[in-house]
């Protein structure tokens, strides 16, 4: 019988879980259903995971590890650095929605997932903010980020979507019925909303 642990690395382990949590949610991720995925028994991954736990810090990682926004550019527009260090993290939380409560949850630990912390944060220090105050502000900006994206995505682990009966009569809220009808709830709204909070958040980080 062929091994087929051949070929089988890190990278592909957690390559295989981050389409399945794309896919079926984060709820649905399993050792057994990733074994299954990569079409081996799930006590074959704990040659590359010692536990579940170590899985989801992966997939945490994974995902941080890809915020690689540019830095280029004089000290003074560290403003514009911070900005782009936020709308790259949320484009790449809103492509996986599924890990976006783990990322909230789970702190990134490895020298791979902290490489855009550490770049945006020297990119302040060129400026001349101290080390622990330019940590505070990306961790204000991360912070922001990570709660509009788990608002817009709207999926949380346990809670599926639930669709009733009832339905809201808007007559009763005249300002809402105004905003829903002028795009409330949109993906043009919901960039608006992150444009809006991110541009007040970084003016009053700038003074």
């Amino acid at each position: 019988m062929a091994n087929k642990r051949v070929g089988l690395t890190l990278d592909k382990v957690l390559e295989a879980a981050l389409e399945v949590v794309d896919r079926d949610g984060i709820e649905k991720l399993s050792m057994r259903r990733l074994g299954a995925e990569l079409g081996v028994e799930a006590m074959t991954l704990y040659h590359y995971l010692p536990n579940k736990a170590a899985l989801l810090d992966g997939l945490v990682e994974r995902v941080v590890a890809a915020v690689r926004p540019s830095f280029d550019g004089p000290v003074g527009e560290w403003p514009q650095h911070l900005r782009a260090f936020a709308v790259a993290f949320r484009d790449e939380l809103l492509r996986h929605p599924g890990v976006i409560v783990l990322i909230a949850t789970r702190p990134a630990r490895s020298p791979a997932a902290l490489k855009a912390v550490e770049d945006t944060a020297a990119a302040l220090g060129r400026a001349g903010i101290a080390p622990l105050q330019a940590l505070r502000i990306v961790n204000s900006v991360a912070t922001f980020v990570i709660g509009h994206c788990l608002a817009e995505a709207a999926t949380t682990p346990g809670h599926p979507e639930q669709v009733t009966d009832d339905v809201l009569d808007l007559a009763t809220f005249p300002t809402l019925a105004a905003a829903v009808e002028a795009g409330l709830g949109t993906p043009a709204d919901h960039q608006a909303r992150f444009d809006l909070a991110l541009d007040a958040l970084l003016s009053g980080l700038c003074h």
